[in-house]
């Protein structure tokens, strides 16, 4: 029985380099394939963001329909959602994929 003892306390047998180098693999892949493409995205809702200008459809993450009336200096823009009737909003809150789809061509539309 002491000899069970000796023999379940060894270290595994194996190159240590060769799991250093599967973990740096590893932390590779999920930069490439998940972090790297999600910063790309946020950089592109912040440039489209920023460039919202008077007079542009857009949608808002809530789903309103609406054409920018007012860009204020505060980071919000004013939206007219009916004619006359504003609402004052973030411009975190308009939706660069669905505003873009909203003002596609109708027969690019899915």
């Amino acid at each position: 029985m002491n000899q069970y003892f000796h023999l379940l306390q060894a270290s595994p047998v194996g190159n240590s380099n060769l799991s250093f180098i599967m973990l740096l693999g590893i932390i590779v892949v999920f930069y490439f394939f998940m972090i790297r493409p999600q910063a790309k995205k946020a950089k592109d809702a912040k440039n489209f963001q920023s460039g919202l200008q008077k007079g542009d459809k857009v949608v808002t993450i809530a789903g309103i329909h609406g054409t920018i009336y007012k860009v204020n200096d505060d980071n919000t823009i004013q939206l007219e959602v009916n004619p006359g009737s504003y609402l004052k909003i973030e411009k975190s809150s308009v939706s660069m994929e669905w505003s873009k789809q909203a003002n596609a061509p109708t027969a690019e539309k899915k």
